[in-house]
C-alpha cells in the first residue's frame, strides 16, 4: 500500500488509538478517523482529519470512507463483567452491526484492506491448554461472543475481484498508559499499597503492549501475507500473574505482596456480599465473577504472526509497565 495513501480508524479516541494514529502518522500514511468522541488536546498529530459520527450510522461511516485505502477498525463496546441482559441488543448494535457497516464502506470505497481489532475472548479461558488461531472458540460474554460473529463478516469480506479485503487481529491484554478495565484496577490499587493477591498466582496470562499493537496494526495493514487471515497478537509470552504483578510493583518502586488471600474463601465471601448487595437492589464491590476472572487461566500462542509476517514484540513485561508507569505519572493519571 502505497504510504500516502489515506487510511480511516475508527474508534481512534479509545485507549490504544492514540498509538495507531501515531504509528500511521510516523510511517507517511494520511489520517483520518471516525470517533463518538473529540480527542483530548495534544493527542494526534498535526494534519489528522478528525470527524464525529457512530459506526452504526451507514451515512456517517459511508462519508468517512471515500477515499481511504485502508481501514482500521477497532470501535467497540469493551467487555464488562456481568452486563445485564438488556446489554446485549447494544452489544450486537456496535460490536456486530456497526463492523457490517465499517465492511460495506470499506468495500464501496474500493479500500485494499480492513485491519479489525478482535479479541482472544473468543476461545474462552485456556484451562491449561495452549490456544492457537485454530483453536475452537468458546465465547463466553456478549462482547466475546459479538466480537466472533463480527470476525465472520470482515473474514468474509473480498474486494470486486475476490481479493480478501480483512485481516483479524485478535488482541491479548492490551496495557499502556491508557488502559481501562481489570490491569488499570490492579495497577491502581497496588500503587495505593491495598491489593491483595487472591490465590496462588500461578494462572497464565496473556499480554501485549499498546505500541506493540500499533506495530502490529501496521504491519496487518501493509503485509500482502495478512488478507484474509486471523492472528493473535501478544508479546510472545506466557505470564504467571505472580510476575504480572511484581513487573508493576518494580515500575511502581513497591515490594511485591508478601501474602496472598485463600481463593475458595473469598470467593464464598464474595457470593454473600453479591447476594445481599442484590437483595438490597445495590451493586457488590466484589463478585463471583471478578474473582473468577482474576483466577482465569489464559495461555494463546501468538507465533503464527511472528512467522508469517514478521512481527517481533518489542516489550517485554518489564519495560512495557514501566513505560505505563512513567507515563501515566507525566500525565497526571497516578
Amino acid at each position: 500500500m502505497d504510504r500516502f495513501s489515506t487510511i480511516l480508524v475508527t474508534g481512534a479516541t479509545g485507549a490504544v488509538g492514540p498509538c495507531v494514529v501515531a504509528a500511521l502518522h510516523n510511517a507517511g500514511y494520511r489520517i483520518r478517523t471516525l470517533s463518538m468522541d473529540s480527542p483530548p488536546a495534544g493527542v494526534w498529530p498535526d494534519r489528522v482529519d478528525t470527524r464525529m459520527g457512530d459506526v452504526t450510522d451507514p451515512a456517517a461511516v459511508g462519508a468517512a470512507a471515500q477515499g481511504v485505502q485502508g481501514v482500521i477498525h477497532m470501535a467497540a463496546l469493551l467487555h464488562i463483567v456481568n452486563p445485564p441482559p438488556e446489554l446485549q441488543k447494544t452489544y450486537e448494535r456496535i460490536n456486530v452491526e456497526g463492523t457490517a457497516a465499517v465492511v460495506e464502506a470499506a468495500r464501496h470505497a474500493g479500500a485494499l484492506r480492513l485491519v479489525f481489532f478482535s479479541t482472544i475472548a473468543v476461545y474462552g479461558a485456556s484451562a491449561g491448554h495452549v490456544l492457537t488461531e485454530d483453536s475452537p472458540s468458546r465465547p463466553d460474554s456478549f462482547y466475546a461472543q459479538t466480537k466472533l460473529d463480527a470476525e465472520g463478516i470482515v473474514i468474509a469480506a473480498k474486494q470486486p475481484d475476490g481479493t480478501p479485503l480483512g485481516t483479524v487481529l485478535r488482541l491479548g491484554a492490551v496495557y499502556g498508559a491508557r488502559i481501562k478495565g481489570n490491569y488499570q484496577r490492579l495497577l491502581h490499587a497496588v500503587a495505593r499499597g491495598r491489593f491483595l493477591p487472591v490465590g496462588p498466582g500461578d494462572n497464565r496470562r496473556t499480554l501485549v503492549y499498546d505500541r506493540d499493537v500499533a506495530r502490529a496494526a501496521l504491519l496487518a495493514l501493509e503485509h500482502p501475507e495478512a488478507a484474509g487471515k486471523i492472528f493473535n497478537v501478544s508479546d510472545g509470552a506466557f505470564h504467571r500473574l505472580n510476575n504480572i504483578i511484581a513487573a508493576m510493583c518494580r515500575a511502581l518502586g513497591r515490594k511485591p505482596p508478601g501474602i496472598s488471600l485463600p481463593t475458595g474463601p473469598v470467593r464464598f465471601v464474595a457470593g454473600i456480599v453479591e447476594d445481599a448487595a442484590g437483595l438490597m437492589g445495590l451493586s457488590a464491590p466484589i463478585t463471583r465473577a471478578a474473582i473468577d476472572k482474576y483466577t482465569e487461566d489464559i495461555a494463546v500462542d501468538s507465533h503464527r504472526i511472528q512467522r508469517e509476517l514478521g512481527f517481533k514484540p518489542r516489550y517485554d513485561l518489564a519495560a512495557g509497565w514501566n513505560e505505563t508507569v512513567q507515563e501515566m505519572r507525566r500525565a497526571g493519571l497516578m
